[in-house]
Parts: structure tokens; sequence; C-alpha cells
């Protein structure tokens, strides 16, 4: 009788406990259709966080959700019979349900249910920049520093960053690439962030700032999709670009409409780099077909000028290339005072 009794208990089916587990970088209510099956069939759904941001929505698709904290041994008993149970954890998950559960399973004891992960909702690309607006916003508020800055303030520190930029990109460190991009997004995320808050008509910033209207990052990003859409009509519409060149021409015939410049020069910040300057002068004037001469003169300047443009019309970057020769000449410097090429 004993063993008959054995027999029978240990070939009950042990039921399911199913982890539900959700983004909180999707919006609620948004669930896989395997998740909404699931909550359905389920013979009971458990959850121990009231304010938990799925509740209203499961409310309204008739899934009855009870409001309680079951230990590892009140879930294995609530799954007795070949029940289901699932089970919402809250944001940060549970770690002691879960803790729970693997010692029960690793002490050979209990007749454990089948213990399920299921993902409600997954991470789109680009999902951990809405981590990154939120942690810019309480920054904002909170930090002594960070509260107080303004976009005057800020301008040197994305001219710094672009520049580390782009000594990433020259040095081949995919680490420190990966480091300063970051930092350059941060820039715009700390800007755009500012730029919320908007300055009331009339009033000043504390810098001497130009009253600005109010605009979230949401805007920037939204102007820059409509950007891209509208200046590849090769990609999202009926135009045809079959080289490089053909898009280049199409990226400016949009731009020239766009913004409705007088002058090829328009649009040129003189602040630039010099070299850089003079290449983009010499570049606009030459996509534009704008016949004229380099000017000439006395002094390095001119013989720079000619320099920078010679080396625009031959596809080179004359900024880059400067600083390329320059860092061959760093590295000589050191190999003469003994000190060896500096890590990258």
């Amino acid at each position: 009788m004993t063993d008959h009794s054995q027999s029978t208990a240990a070939a009950e089916p042990t039921g399911r406990i199913v982890l539900l587990t959700t983004s909180h970088r999707v919006a609620p209510g948004v669930l896989s259709w395997p998740a909404w099956q699931t909550l359905h069939a389920a013979d009971r759904v458990l959850c121990a966080d009231p304010g938990h941001p799925q509740l209203p929505y499961l409310r309204e698709a008739g899934v009855e959700v009870e409001h309680t904290a079951a230990d590892a041994h009140e879930l294995v008993a609530a799954c007795a019979g070949g029940r289901t149970v699932v089970v919402l954890p809250g944001g940060e998950g549970d770690q002691r349900l879960t803790d729970g559960l693997a010692r029960l399973a690793g002490s050979g004891r209990v007749s454990m249910p089948d213990l399920e992960l299921l993902p409600g909702s997954y991470d789109l690309p680009g999902a951990r920049l809405l981590d990154l607006v939120q942690v810019m916003d309480r920054v904002r508020r909170e930090c002594p520093w960070t509260s107080r800055q303004t976009h005057r303030g800020l301008a040197k520190y994305a001219i710094e960053e672009a520049y580390e930029l782009v000594e990433a990109i020259e040095d081949g460190d995919r680490e420190e690439l990966r480091e300063e991009l970051g930092d350059v997004l941060l820039q715009v995320v700390f800007h755009a962030r500012i730029a919320e808050e908007g300055i009331p008509a009339g009033e000043d910033g504390e810098d001497g700032e130009e009253a600005l209207g109010a605009f979230s990052i949401d805007d920037v990003a939204g102007a820059l999709v409509q950007k891209l859409i509208h200046r590849h009509p090769h990609v999202f519409g009926d135009a045809q670009a079959e080289t490089p060149e053909d898009v280049h021409a199409h990226w400016q015939r949009t731009k020239a409409v766009e913004k409705r410049r007088e002058s090829v020069t328009d649009g040129v910040p003189v602040g630039q780099p010099g070299l850089a300057l003079a290449a983009k002068l010499a570049g606009r004037a030459r996509a534009g077909g704008v016949a004229v001469e380099l000017p000439r003169g006395e002094g390095i300047g001119y013989e720079l000028l000619e320099l920078a443009a010679r080396a625009e019309a031959e596809g080179v970057d004359p900024e880059t290339a400067l600083r390329a020769a320059a860092r061959v000449y760093r590295d000589a410097i050191r190999a003469a005072e003994g000190v060896g090429t500096p890590a990258r």
C-alpha cells in the first residue's frame, strides 16, 4: 500500500510556474501573443506589487491578478495537480523568490513544477536611449552642478568631446571610440534637456543667452528623422542614385531648397579650424559652380589657403592630413627625447 501510494503521488502532474518579465522601456500593455495566451490560460496570476504598470491593462483584458507575495513553497503548492501559476515580478525582479525556488529544486526533496521564464516584451534597438533620457532628467533636477548649466556654458565641452571622438577614430581604439561616442551623445541629450525648460520671453539666461522656446529630445530626434528621410529620396522615395556622387548631389540640392541660401558660403561656420574652413569654402565654391580665383597675398595664410583648396579638390581632408603628419612629428620628438611613443 505504501509503495503504491508513493508511486501514485509521484505520478501526479506538478504543474508550471511562469515568471512573466516585461521591459520598462516598452509601453505597458504591449505584450507578446504567447504572454497573453499564458495569462488567459493560467489558473492563477500573482503580483506582489499593487502598482505594477501592467495591472490596469491586465484588468481591461479580463485577467484576474492576485496581489500577494508568495514564497517558493507556496508557489510550488499552488501548482499541485498540474496547475499553472504566472508570477509578474517587479521592475527589479524578485531575487528572494528565484533563490527560494533554486534551493527547493536543488534539495531533491520536492517534486518541482516546470519553471519557465517568459519574456512578455523585448527591448527594441535604441531602447537604452530611453534610460539615458530618464537619467539625464533626474541628474538635471537633482545635481547642484548640472542643474545650473546653460547652453553657452556647455559649448566648450561639445568642442572638446568632438575632438576626443576624432582622436579615438584616428587611433583605431574601439573601446575608446565607444566611450567618446557616449560623451558626444551626452552633450546632445544634455542640451536637449536644458531646452525643455525654455527661457521665459523677455528674460535672458544668467550668462546672457537669448530667450529661447522650449523643445525636447523628441523634437530633436523627430526633426532629424524628417531631415534624413527628406534628403534620401533614393531610399524613401522614387529618386535614383547609383553612386556616392549621385547621393551627394541629391543631398546638396535638397539642402539648397530647404535652406534657401543666398550664397554657397551660407551655413559654413567660420569658427571652425582654419584648414577645415578653407577646404569647406573651396568645396562649396566648386560644388556650386562659382568661378572664383583664390585670393593672392603675402604670408603663410595665403599659402595654407592654396594648399587647403588643392587638398579638397583632390579629395583629401587637410585637417586630417595635417593631424596625421603632426602625430608622426610628435612621435619623432618623443623618440629624440628617448621617451617612446605614447600608448594608444
